[in-house]
């Protein structure tokens, strides 16, 4: 087992989402489309991520360790625990009075599910990549192609609240080092003990997470600027992008 590469790749897939930070740095005449075409795509491409891997993984690993009743009982539980956690945050996070203060919301409660979302990302790509080489950089590429929008879906609304480019970068960062410290977690501490049902249930857990941030806040603060169908086109490009990227990877 190659600890070093195991590492490495992992890496590699979580700093895939500093490539959604590229749009910042390029002067836009409308900012308004830039915002409302990167929220709507992050919308689909989480959906799409919720709905065609974290979803059927949950379901799968669970139903190798229990009965099909307990194991859906359980991937419901766990679902609705990760909504309540969304929804929760988002209640509890500070607001002021600025214009764009919900715009700022947005990009941190993105980042902090998706570093949820990468801790377990992390753990399985150097895992699959110990044991096998070639699955583990078919895992990681498949992984860092969704972490770009991901990215975006940070960097864009903390960039056009705050108009500062080192902080949203910062904010994109702290996200795309969360997958090598799962990496970190798996090789200190988990990886004797990660099982099929504790994985199941955090997928579960996270998507829930996911698809709330995609629904209430995502799609919602996209359809604030008034342009439907610019909202609507770039939801079904995510989801289209990401089914792409399902069926290649």
């Amino acid at each position: 087992m190659n600890i070093g590469y195991s590492f490495l790749i992992t890496s590699l897939s979580g700093l895939a989402t500093l490539l959604g930070t590229i749009i910042i740095f390029f002067k836009h005449k409308d900012s308004n489309k830039i915002i409302v075409s990167a929220l709507s795509f992050a919308s689909g491409v989480m959906l799409c991520v919720s709905f065609l891997d974290l979803i059927p993984e949950s379901i799968s690993m669970l139903t190798n360790r229990y009965k099909n009743f307990i194991s859906i009982m359980l991937f419901l539980i766990f679902l609705c625990i990760g909504v309540l956690t969304s929804m929760t945050i988002d209640k509890y996070m500070p607001e002021n009075n600025k214009n764009k203060s919900k715009l700022f919301r947005v990009g941190i409660i993105s980042m902090l599910a998706i570093i949820l979302h990468n801790i377990p990302e992390g753990i399985a790509t150097f895992m699959a990549s110990s044991i096998n080489a070639k699955l583990g950089i078919s895992l990681a590429i498949a992984i860092a192609m969704h972490n770009i929008p991901e990215g975006i879906s940070i960097s864009i609304p903390i960039y056009y609240s705050t108009f500062n480019k080192a902080k949203s970068f910062l904010y994109t960062f702290i996200s795309a080092i969360s997958e090598p410290f799962g990496a970190l977690i798996a090789f200190l501490f988990l990886k004797r003990f990660i099982t099929d049902s504790f994985m199941g249930m955090l997928f579960a857990f996270i998507a829930g997470i996911m698809i709330h941030i995609s629904t209430y806040e995502l799609l919602p603060e996209a359809r604030k600027y008034n342009n439907n169908k610019l909202s609507s086109l770039f939801f079904i490009i995510g989801i289209i992008f990401m089914s792409i990227n399902h069926l290649l990877f």
